[in-house]
């Protein structure tokens, strides 16, 4: 099915990206080997692999323009980000120098494939439910491994996988817990198999199946980090990894607002072209400024991510996954929609595309976990902060100062009528007046809601999720306020090309 013979190999990025036949690579449920061997001798394996042991060592926003160029296909681009930003991601955080000159090198040319295994049938989004068991040996060298890993990106193709097991740890008292490790389990190990791959809906071109482990002996110098620190590691791997997807639903959103556009340029309809109509005209324009936020969102978090020393974004990047595959699943429908029945057929690209993108909402945090998983990281920074406001409006006949200070502030808050004195319109271009005060009326909407939420719950307030997905949802909306308004400003300030569209679009 695939021409895998070329006479005068051409390993520039623009020829290997555009001899990839996507309707093939979705037939046959896999990438041809030439076009691996491109990725091989582009570097492309070792995109943020420090150059001292092989890689690129590509920043962030390096990483991210490169990902639009990989979204013509996205099985190339889950490939590859499977094995840099979930595979050896936790060989780069917690392995040891020598582990990392054994396995990096290897890893950034291409020669091996890294494979994270974490989840498992029955546990799904829950680390602490995993069933399988690693063991220490009777003469204590070795760890020997026994279970299954369900959903294994890269799986029948890795050489090293980065397995997550349960391990017993005692305590001083003498009682047995069990615990996490990570741990380095090369394919050649004993006891190594892999299923049949998974048929799935979409991304058909990477290697998804169930990887087994059977009396599988991990000598000791491949425990990855400390022995049962596994949980915390897996949240790093997994924190990590979010802001990797940016450039590529950015791309896939851009490809359909051009595909959606050159239609209803040429397609007549009752004696006008498409364009002319309103509601056609909408619907583009929503399609492509969420489309803009989505981009700014991501470059935003990548020059944070590569400016700040010891940055914590993993609330941000949750952020950008959530609203960005949010983003690009109703903007491809919208797209679908304007095409019409060129939409519904499969001879065009767009209903591969569509059953690629559904998987991102699912992979790196489902987006119900997440939405509560950055509602309840935002209350956890605030809650110490307010914990005396708290607990007095919590109990207000013993704290009536408290009581009477708190609601005096509020006042205007309750009528929806806030003081908006955070000046952020002194930091935009004056043109963004209006929407830099209705940034910060968010701002402080959104303050307060946090107050409410935790006044009425307290320390039970992970109980209550959908008002913790409302939160959630204000702030994913101001993070992408943030981010457009900031990158409007500057365009117009520095006299970018269609920078004055960019403000226009926002007022």
């Amino acid at each position: 099915m695939f021409n895998t013979h070329s006479p005068l190999p051409d390993y520039s990025l623009q020829t290997t990206v555009s001899t990839v036949d996507s309707a093939a690579i979705d037939s046959a449920g896999c990438i041809p080997p030439d076009i691996l061997e491109g990725l091989k001798q582009l570097d492309l394996f070792g995109q943020q692999v420090p150059v001292e042991y092989g890689g690129l060592g590509l920043t962030v926003t390096e990483f991210a323009r490169l990902s639009e160029a990989l979204a013509s296909d996205p099985s190339i681009f889950l490939l590859l980000a499977a094995h840099q930003l979930l595979g050896l991601q936790g060989l780069l955080i917690a392995g040891t120098e020598e582990q990392k000159y054994r396995y990096l090198p290897r890893l950034a040319n291409g020669d091996w494939v890294a494979a994270l295994c974490l989840s498992e049938i029955e546990s799904g989004s829950d680390l602490t439910a995993i069933k399988t068991q690693a063991t220490l040996s009777e003469d204590g060298d070795t760890w020997v491994i026994n279970g299954s890993k369900n959903w294994v990106t890269n799986g029948s193709i890795a050489n090293l996988y980065i397995v997550f097991a349960k391990t017993k740890m005692e305590d001083h008292k003498g009682q047995i817990y069990d615990r996490t490790t990570a741990f380095l389990v090369e394919r050649e190990f004993e006891g190594v198999s892999c299923g049949q791959p998974d048929d799935k809906l979409g991304i058909r071109g990477t290697s998804t199946c169930e990887v087994f482990f059977k009396q599988t002996p991990v000598p000791l110098k491949n425990v990855l980090g400390e022995v049962n620190s596994g949980f915390n590691l897996a949240l790093d791997i997994l924190n990590g990894s979010r802001y990797g997807m940016g450039g590529l639903l950015t791309e896939v959103l851009k490809k359909f607002i051009g595909w959606a556009t050159e239609h209803v340029v040429n397609r007549n309809q009752l004696g006008k072209t498409l364009k002319d109509y309103e509601l056609i005209q909408e619907k583009l324009a929503k399609v492509t400024s969420a489309t803009y936020a989505v981009e700014s969102m991501t470059y935003l978090l990548a020059a944070m991510l590569d400016t700040y020393e010891d940055s914590d974004c993993t609330v941000e990047a949750a952020m950008l996954k959530v609203f960005g595959t949010e983003t690009c699943w109703n903007g491809i429908n919208d797209c679908l929609q304007l095409l019409g029945g060129q939409g519904f057929l499969k001879n065009y690209p767009y209903e591969r595309l569509l059953r690629d993108m559904r998987i991102t909402m699912l992979v790196d945090g489902a987006n119900d976990a997440l939405r509560v998983f950055i509602a309840f990281k935002g209350l956890q920074h605030l809650g110490p902060l307010l914990n005396e406001k708290v607990k007095g409006m919590r109990n207000p006949l013993n704290n009536p100062g408290i009581v009477f200070k708190t609601l005096w502030k509020r006042r205007n808050l309750d009528k929806d009528n806030p003081t908006l004195n955070l000046g952020l319109c002194d930091n935009l271009h004056p043109a963004l007046e209006v929407p830099s005060k209705l940034l910060e009326y968010c701002v402080l909407k959104l303050q307060y809601a946090s107050e409410m939420v935790l006044t009425r719950h307290g320390s039970e307030v992970g109980e209550h999720q959908m008002e913790l997905s409302r939160l959630a949802d204000i702030a994913i909306d101001v993070f992408a306020m943030t981010a457009v308004l900031g990158r409007a400003s500057r365009s117009y300030c520095i006299g970018l090309q269609n920078g004055s569209d960019e403000v226009r679009r926002l007022i």
